[in-house]
């Protein structure tokens, strides 16, 4: 018997449009780190935001990271808490730094920071003489953060909040689009997010001073002189105009991946939702997700392995939710704030494919097997 097609997790999808704006590119020679394109897609970001943001496109999320700390004046010996339930690109620009990540645990109703374990952390930190110099803060899987409570904390004790969109682009929370509630926020355009550049990010901020400053630090910090001179440490963030071709050609069908992404997560959730072993994220009021990726909640792990270990035999994709920092071997000595909530939803939880592309036929194979497991 032939072996079945491949579904993945989330891969690219193209729309159509993106070869035009790269081959204006290469029909220009605009084949560098800057040029119309990568203007242009920062234009397009803001006005998709829609708060008068300043957008830097960046050669990755991580990168936008470790420039936001930089601007936020982290340095050496410093700490920053950062969500513990997310990818390690969250927390390793710290490290960058050579300052400390301070963990911060999940609640369960977004998966995201609690704002009760954030109040701890800083009140505990502050105590011990080590007021955080940032808060990093995640919307998961596309769902926004507690981003009124989150916030009401970081400007109690005046602490900055870098908000990591990477997974959120097209997310809302009350009417306004992720990305525009931090100080700082950033995006991923990695090939598995919901618009890709092949490889890519972007800073955003409220500020215009702060976003060339973040362009100086990621084009080698290049003084104004006739002369290569340097008096700032710089690094090659910047985006190049070829990827800001695919960008542009992306955010045209951006609302549309949204759709689809949502309409997956949908049908998931229609045909899953009775058999009681299984739990989904559900939306709280005010909270739009862009169903980056659609997940549920087995009973346990053996469970969960169970699940993925037979998708994965008939060539499907899954992948069990992020394992929290706080449990992994490199961050092993940083302080953290848990309750055990993100620990179980990583021992419990899949990830299900999620990609734009997919067809009814590939969500069906997909529900069929899991129900085959359970049923």
């Amino acid at each position: 018997m032939p072996e079945q097609s491949k579904i993945w997790l989330s891969s690219p999808h193209m729309g159509g449009e993106e070869q035009k704006f790269v081959k204006e590119a290469f029909d220009t020679n605009w084949i560098a780190p800057l040029g119309p394109n990568v203007t242009l897609f920062e234009e397009a970001i803001s006005n998709y935001i829609k708060d008068d943001v300043y957008v830097a496109a960046l050669s990755s999320g991580t990168g936008a990271i470790h420039l936001a700390l930089e601007l936020l004046g982290v340095t050496a010996g410093d700490e920053v808490i950062c969500q513990s339930f997310t990818f390690s690109a969250s927390a390793n620009p710290i490290m960058y730094l050579g300052a400390s990540p301070i963990f911060v645990d999940s609640e369960s109703e977004t998966w995201n920071i609690s704002p009760v374990l954030l109040r701890k952390a800083i009140v505990d930190r502050i105590a011990s003489g080590k007021k955080p110099k940032a808060i990093v803060a995640v919307h998961l899987y596309g769902m926004p953060y507690k981003i009124s409570e989150v916030r009401t904390i970081a400007t109690e004790f005046n602490i900055p909040i870098i908000e990591d969109s990477a997974e959120a682009l097209g997310s809302t929370y009350k009417g306004g689009k992720c990305g525009s509630f931090g100080d700082i926020g950033i995006l991923s355009f990695n090939g598995n997010k919901i618009i890709t550049t092949s490889g890519g990010g972007a800073l955003l901020t409220k500020d215009k001073n702060s976003k060339d400053k973040a362009v100086f630090l990621a084009t080698q910090a290049r003084d104004e002189a006739p002369h290569y001179q340097h008096s700032n440490v710089g690094y090659n963030y910047r985006m190049s105009n070829v990827l800001a071709g695919i960008g542009r050609g992306q955010m045209l069908v951006l609302d549309e991946r949204v759709a689809a992404r949502r309409a997956n997560y949908q049908f998931y959730y229609d045909n899953l939702s009775t058999i009681s072993e299984l739990e989904f994220l559900i939306e709280p009021e005010g909270y739009f997700s862009n169903r980056w990726l659609s997940c549920i909640l087995t009973p346990s792990y053996e469970v969960r392995e169970k699940i993925r270990l037979s998708l994965e035999k008939e060539n499907i994709e899954s992948r069990p939710l992020w394992k929290p920092m706080h449990l992994q071997p490199i961050f092993s000595d940083k302080p953290s704030y848990v309750d055990g909530t993100s620990e179980d939803l990583f021992l419990r939880g899949l990830c299900l494919p999620s990609g734009s592309n997919l067809e009814q036929k590939d969500l069906e194979r997909v529900v069929n097997i899991i129900k085959s497991q359970l049923l």
